[in-house]
């Protein structure tokens, strides 16, 4: 077993996911993007892939080729039944690869309470009714063919799905309390005390359900 992890910037790591491979002793390799812009040979020899978040767009192909290639790597591996993951932007590479709109839509920052659907599928079927999560992203993505949704937002109705043996997650639950701390740096004044105010009462919950998904990932 070996899980390639696909990092687009280096403020946004696999967190709380490397975590539980270390823990696990489950051997992994960053494919770090943002330093190199290509996908070495090696990622093609992975049993698991998890792709996570950045700034850009799924739709920036032309300025960024490697995600047409990031694309093309999730629908063979789900082709070869091999385990994917997506979170934020991993979840709309996801989306996209399988034909799915990827679009600006609204923002949303810090903490929200989703809501598991009804029959929700794979580990999230094991998750809360509902449950606290990260988010940090402007866009969302309509659902692939096929693909089950599996938790909805109030304000963004598609926040996570699986097709075959794909998980995408449009939120954030590797965070660790440093991570959190760096990215809300730069924020408004007022929203970071918000989101530090927030944090102690829901990472524990986050955490548990990351531990959970990462646990089935690599089951």
């Amino acid at each position: 077993m070996k899980v390639s992890i696909f990092q687009h910037i280096s403020c946004e790591p696999a967190g709380l996911f490397e975590t539980v491979f270390t823990e696990r002793q489950i051997p992994y390799e960053y494919i770090r993007l943002y330093e190199t812009g290509e996908i070495p040979a090696t990622a093609y020899g992975a049993t698991h892939y998890l792709f996570m978040g950045g700034p850009m767009s799924v739709n920036d192909e032309k300025e960024l080729p490697y995600l047409k290639e990031e694309k093309a790597l999730i629908r063979d591996a789900v082709k070869r039944g091999r385990p994917v993951l997506g979170i934020c932007l991993g979840a709309q590479l996801i989306a996209s690869a399988f034909g799915a709109r990827v679009y600006p839509y609204l923002q949303e920052t810090g903490w929200y309470h989703l809501t598991r659907t009804p029959g929700a599928p794979g580990i999230i079927s094991r998750f809360p009714d509902c449950f606290p999560v990260f988010q940090l992203h402007g866009e969302t993505f309509d659902l692939p063919p096929g693909a089950c949704l599996a938790a909805t937002g109030s304000a963004v109705k598609h926040q996570a799905f699986v097709y075959k043996t794909a998980t995408a997650l449009q939120f954030h639950l590797e965070l660790t309390e440093g991570i959190i701390r760096e990215w809300i740096r730069d924020l408004d004044p007022a929203q970071r005390e918000a989101i530090q105010k927030n944090t102690p009462s829901v990472i524990e919950e986050s955490n548990r359900l990351c531990r959970m998904v990462a646990e089935a990932f690599i089951a």
